[in-house]
């Protein structure tokens, strides 16, 4: 298979300290790969190497067909960057950050500035395009240092936690703006402190923890790791809660654990359990306001192969 770009063993050691410990990473061309990991865990070192911004010490990484260290020049021409911190000039106008750029890339001074208006307008900031990078807030400056990126239509895109410091709606809004990269043929790789955006946003994850992958699979397959499904059942009237429970626990065999807001959870062994309790509740003349089937979380998986949360996913600042 042509991957868009593969890594095979990438070391990359500080002192005594090894940041990354011989990872492998690949990405099918025209779609999203998510990197999720702990503080610390190696994923800001691993896109360092994979866009030529550090050697490895150990291992081979493929961008573009060509070798990032050997051809580091020619595959910066293909990617898209945008780290952690903001790179662009304060002392610029949104638009003549994004024409500078362009026009670094070869882009006639018309199509620099084309591009720029487009981007501005795709990412919600042609009010601002005019103003000052300086004033212009945390958000911002994430969604024009993601135009930054795509200002030469890469075709393959590093992002990592792009969507930081982002109210809901603006993430929502640079979420369509990831997926229509991948819908026009574009690579994307994706790190992210929110397990749901990597859920909504990733065809496959890979999950590395102390500089190595444990676990690789897509989120539905990374989803049946943690154990089988799990049936949830909200009566529409909270006094038969517990007759609910009785017959959900007939049913299934097994207990329903009760949950804040008058719902009740039990493990679904087979698909055909959750038929049978529906059948069952209909029959016992029990009307349900909520009623699913549902697979672990991606955060639930995340804490059963690292052993911490979601929560404690960004880095923010990786030393090692």
């Amino acid at each position: 298979m042509s991957y868009a770009f593969e890594a095979e063993g990438l070391v990359k050691r500080y002192g005594r300290t090894t940041a990354l410990g011989g990872i492998d990473l690949h990405a099918r061309r025209g779609t999203v790969l998510g990197v999720l990991g702990p503080n610390g865990a190696g994923k800001t070192t691993a896109i360092q190497i994979l866009t030529t911004l550090l050697r490895p010490d150990a291992g081979r990484a493929v961008v573009g067909g060509l070798d990032v260290v050997r051809d580091a020049a020619r595959v910066r021409r293909m990617i898209g960057l945008t780290g952690q911190y903001a790179t662009v000039d304060e002392d610029l106008t949104g638009t003549e950050n994004l024409v500078l750029l362009g026009r670094l890339l070869d882009l006639s001074r018309t199509a620099a500035r084309s591009r720029a208006t487009a981007l501005l307008a795709q990412l919600g900031l042609t009010d601002a395009g005019g103003q000052r990078v300086s004033t212009y807030s945390g958000g911002m400056r994430r969604r024009l240092d993601l135009a930054a990126g795509l200002i030469g239509r890469p075709e393959i895109v590093f992002l990592d936690e792009p969507t930081t410091g982002l109210d809901p709606g603006k993430r929502e809004d640079l979420w369509a703006t990831i997926r229509s990269l991948a819908d026009d043929g574009a690579t994307v790789l994706l790190t992210t402190q929110y397990l749901e955006e990597a859920d909504a946003l990733a065809d496959e994850i890979t999950v590395i923890d102390h500089g190595r992958v444990i676990a690789h699979d897509t989120p539905a397959g990374l989803k049946q790791l943690v154990g089988g499904r799990t049936i949830v059942v909200r009566p529409s009237d909270p006094d038969r809660l517990g007759a609910a429970a009785r017959v959900v626990e007939r049913v299934t065999g097994r207990p329903a654990d009760h949950l804040h807001g008058g719902a009740l959870t039990t493990p679904a062994d087979t698909a055909q359990a959750f038929t049978d309790v529906v059948g069952a509740l209909g029959v016992a003349g029990i009307d349900v306001a909520e009623l699913a089937l549902r697979l672990p979380s991606l955060d639930e998986v995340f804490f059963s192969l690292t052993g911490t949360t979601g929560h404690d996913v960004t880095e923010t600042r990786e030393t090692a």
